[in-house]
């Protein structure tokens, strides 16, 4: 097992479940480091001299976030990433693992579920572009990287993600899961027995724990898998059918309105999760009720009646 693990992005939800089960590794955030600057990284690295990298770390928002400052997500994921092949390169750090997204994946492709062969068939969904754009630039990264300085880099490629370490505090970065339980939880304390959500609710998605790819990054580095793979549950749902999931796994009763002037984002992106099964053997996903429950019962904590 390695000694010096750099986990980038440590306070975010992903990083704060892998530091409970990867409690040895060392999880650095922006106050730490800011990823974006080039010198700050080099000194940072040539301090720590990591062995592993999982990179985490990233500029993250929703959807009106991304479609109102595309630049900003360009701009700044292009920097962080940039700076951290480098000098992860830089200073022989001898595994890397990039945590990227199904958003870099063609908007629209002929047959489903798509695989990791799938990603260059077409850009990204305008909803996510630049933000999806520079996920898949990492990948050609980590792949130029391996073809030139024969180095072992690898990345996993995670569907929609929830958990309880979410944003709950910003409708601007939390994901959808949280955002829906904020938005019942709100209308229980207004007296309301109506939720509004953007959309048509027709959009499908692929809904996971973010739990279960923290065991599945420890997976990948307590066994040395250098492969590259979606990391998905096979279940797909579509937005209309994931809030009645939802208010189903939390006993509430209420209707849900769909604003059909808001976006709906990209209509599917579903991915298959066979290589993963494949490269790490048999996984138990976390049950979506059972999430959904583990999730409401943390904001309740923060923001309950």
């Amino acid at each position: 097992m390695y000694k010096n693990i750099l986990v980038t992005g440590g306070s975010g939800m992903v990083g704060k479940y892998l530091k409970n089960i990867l409690p040895q590794a060392t999880y650095m955030s922006s106050k730490d480091c800011d990823l974006k600057d080039s010198k700050q990284v080099d000194e940072y690295w040539g301090d720590m001299k990591p062995e592993v990298v999982i990179h985490l770390g990233a500029k993250v928002g929703g959807i009106l976030e991304n479609l109102t400052s595309p630049a900003d997500f360009y701009n700044e994921n292009t920097l962080i990433n940039t700076n951290v092949l480098i000098m992860s390169k830089k200073h022989n750090v001898n595994r890397f693992t990039g945590i990227l997204s199904t958003c870099m994946y063609p908007d629209v492709v002929d047959n489903y579920p798509m695989t990791e062969n799938d990603v260059h068939l077409g850009p990204p969904s305008e909803a996510n572009f630049s933000y999806g754009f520079t996920k898949r630039s990492l990948l050609v990264g980590i792949e130029a990287y391996n073809k030139q300085y024969g180095t072992e880099y690898n990345y996993l490629i995670p569907c929609n993600l929830y958990g309880e370490y979410d944003h709950f505090d910003n409708p601007n970065q939390c994901h959808f899961i949280t955002a829906l339980i904020r938005k019942i939880i709100d209308s229980e304390n207004e007296g309301r027995d109506e939720i509004t959500l953007f959309g048509t609710g027709e959009p499908l998605r692929q809904f996971m724990y973010a739990g279960d790819l923290a065991r599945t990054i420890k997976l990948v580095i307590e066994n040395d898998i250098t492969e590259s793979f979606n990391v998905a549950t096979p279940e797909e749902n579509n937005i209309k059918d994931m809030a009645e999931i939802t208010l189903k796994a939390l006993n509430k009763n209420m209707n849900v309105v769909f604003d059909t002037d808001k976006p709906d984002g990209q209509y599917r992106k579903t991915v298959s999760c066979e290589k993963m099964l494949n490269s790490i053997g048999d996984f138990k996903f976390t049950k979506l009720e059972d999430g959904v429950k583990k999730v409401y019962n943390e904001v309740i904590k923060e923001y309950g009646k």
